[in-house]
């Protein structure tokens, strides 16, 4: 569809999927959901003024084609950032450091799907220089319809790792999925930040090149490095996303100085790298998601005492071993306290308490609160391990 009629000559649109929302000149989107239909709420959208509704069967695929046409419209420089650990982080450093030279957009929470990207993309206006899209993926072939709606100039995998292998089939399948933003690239002479101290990163863009005769895709190296003294960031694992950032800033003018002042002013939110001290404790926060790379990596970094974790999800038949594996750690780190959540756990042979859920939990620390420990709250989102931090 030609959208030119609804996109040219505007500053800004504004699109809205809550009917709630709509304003004169905003554009709905009816979508369709488990326990909602947009479409229901298509007459009082135009009531309220709305200039434009998408609605119907085709809606998503509407919203997302409208999104690739106002991307290409306003022209500016995309940076797109998956990976299976530390993209929202690296997102969110990137944009730290890129705000101190240029006016910048940046996928906003976690809006990385086949909804969010659209949605991002449609935020952003004339005014802006720049944008970042963060891409989230659990299937083959998600970040492919990911990059063929936001048509990005540069990219960056923070790391593949296992997740989502129920989605993916195996670790294989992360990496193939993955690679789509590398394959996207390549095939469009665009630019790639590689951490060249990850061998599997360098194996995927190797193969992504085979595609192409005579490659001309730029390369911008970056190392792991070491965690820089002074951030709000907790666990060493986050030194590769900071360099990151750091690279990513380099590469379009920021000096390290100022990148990395503008890194150590972020205080991390929504769960992730979180460092609180309350009356009782000292709590370390990594509880907005979880698969067995960030799991280990948080346990290996971390220096307290006590362990409330949480199961991962997604993880298919790969599921009891992997928990199994983390019981393992757990045993080897000799951990004065670990309270575990999840019925994933009641398959390992973990001799540490198991609650079926996060009430379950609360209940416990009612009972018997925990005082004096130095405490590390990872776990897949939908624990809820959020809902234990007051009882902390």
């Amino acid at each position: 569809m030609d959208w030119n009629f609804l996109i040219k000559n505007k500053e800004a649109l504004q699109v809205t999927t809550d009917s709630r929302k709509v304003t004169s000149g905003s554009i709905f989107v009816a979508l369709k959901g488990e326990h909602f239909d947009g479409n229901d709420f298509v007459e009082q959208a135009k009531a309220q003024g709305a200039e434009y509704v998408i609605c119907g069967e085709n809606a998503l695929a509407e919203v997302q084609d409208l999104a690739r046409a106002w991307r290409r419209e306003l022209g500016l420089p995309i940076l797109a950032i998956t990976g299976t650990n530390g993209k929202t982080t690296t997102k969110e450093l990137c944009a730290a450091v890129l705000k101190t030279k240029y006016n910048i957009y940046y996928t906003q929470g976690n809006l990385n799907n086949s909804l969010g990207v659209p949605l991002t993309l449609l935020n952003i206006t004339r005014a802006h220089e720049m944008a970042i899209v963060e891409m989230g993926a659990s299937h083959p072939g998600d970040i492919k319809e990911l990059v063929e709606i936001a048509e990005p100039n540069f990219g960056l995998i923070t790391n593949v790792g296992k997740a989502h292998l129920q989605g993916f089939g195996s670790f294989e399948g992360v990496q193939t999925t993955k690679r789509e933003l590398y394959d996207y690239l390549v095939a469009h002479k665009g630019t790639v930040f590689l951490n060249e101290d990850n061998h599997y990163l360098d194996k995927m863009l190797e193969e992504a090149k085979k595609q192409i005769v005579n490659c001309q895709l730029s390369i911008v190296n970056y190392s792991t490095g070491t965690m820089p003294e002074g951030t709000h960031l907790v666990g060493n694992y986050n030194a590769e996303n900071v360099s990151a950032a750091l690279r990513v800033g380099l590469y379009f003018g920021v000096a390290e100085t100022r990148g990395l002042a503008a890194i150590r002013a972020y205080i991390p939110s929504n769960n992730r790298s979180q460092l609180m001290q309350t009356e009782k404790n000292t709590l370390v926060i990594d509880a907005y998601n979880a698969n067995p790379t960030s799991m280990q990596a948080a346990i290996n970094a971390f220096k307290g005492n006590c362990y409330i974790l949480g199961a991962m999800r997604e993880l298919g038949e790969y599921s009891a071993q992997e928990h199994q594996n983390i019981v393992n750690m757990l045993l080897e780190r000799k951990a004065d306290k670990v309270l575990l959540v999840g019925e994933e756990y009641k398959e390992t042979t973990a001799p540490y308490p198991i609650f079926e859920n996060v009430e379950a939990l609360c209940a416990f620390l009612r009972q018997e609160p925990i005082i004096g420990y130095t405490v590390l709250l990872k776990g897949s989102r939908s624990n809820q391990l959020e809902k234990v931090i007051t009882l902390l």
